[in-house]
């Protein structure tokens, strides 16, 4: 089975992504591996105005996969997650992540990197990665220019959560209405924000405003991802407690912390 199930709607303007990698859609190296085929092969669509990543099953993503984050894969874990995240960051059309229940740690940054975010009122986001003695390297990275200083800090340093009313006031995430059919609501707003427009121009505006906010390769995202990975690598997989609280959640005991 796919791990990662396209469908092209709308006449060939809307190019529809779910994740179907199981309970949580956990963000594996080789679920990430797939995302990014399947950008690629859909980079040059001329009609093409949107995407949308969404999570099967109820919840977008619990994040990235803790077993990947031991010290023998950390690092290939991570340039592979940010090789997918700049995929979608460099997309020549929005990318909309639509999320349902939880989107936390990885995943939470991978809707940080997509042009805009469509929440579903049970949407939870959180990127708990201190607790375990980690950080989340991207929202430290990008989440400034994102959310705001005060709530990237807030959020890397205690692992907290953003509440819905944050995500909206700081124009992260469009809140949709209740609903039984998440994908018609979301459709629906599709239609009536982006699918109405020319392919071309969306390409030539989508190139500029991210240059303008250092997100796309060439103005800044490269260089951001490349020091967020470089100090992940070299601050805390050679340390003791960035093993520890990893090795203590899969064990599933408390972690002893020795400060080091």
């Amino acid at each position: 089975m796919a791990l990662v199930q396209a469908e092209i709607l709308e006449g060939g303007k809307l190019l529809w992504l779910t994740l179907t990698a199981g309970k949580g859609n956990v963000l594996s190296m080789a679920v990430l591996e797939a995302l990014g085929a399947e950008l690629e092969s859909h980079r040059q669509d001329q009609h093409l105005r949107a995407v949308v990543l969404q999570g099967g099953g109820g919840h977008f993503s619990f994040g990235a996969s803790v077993e990947e984050h031991q010290k023998d894969q950390a690092a290939a874990m991570l340039a592979t997650f940010h090789k997918s995240l700049r995929a979608v960051a460099s997309f020549p059309v929005p990318v909309v992540a639509l999320v349902q229940g939880k989107c936390l740690g990885g995943a939470f940054e991978l809707a940080l990197v997509c042009h805009l975010v469509l929440a579903t009122p049970n949407a939870h986001f959180a990127c708990p990665e201190i607790k375990l003695g980690v950080l989340p390297p991207v929202l430290a990275a990008l989440g400034p220019a994102r959310l705001g200083g005060a709530w990237t800090e807030k959020l890397v340093l205690t692992g907290g959560d953003l509440p819905l009313s944050a995500a909206e006031s700081t124009g992260f995430a469009t809140i949709l209405p209740q609903t039984d059919d998440v994908r018609a609501t979301a459709l629906q707003w599709l239609q009536g924000h982006l699918l109405g427009l020319s392919a071309h121009s969306l390409r030539v505006a989508t190139g500029l405003v991210r240059h303008s906010c250092a997100c796309d390769q060439q103005g800044g995202l490269g260089a951001i991802l490349d020091l967020a990975e470089k100090t992940y690598v070299q601050g805390l997989i050679p340390s003791h407690d960035g093993n520890e609280g990893i090795a203590a959640f899969l064990e599933r005991r408390a972690p002893n912390w020795q400060d080091q």
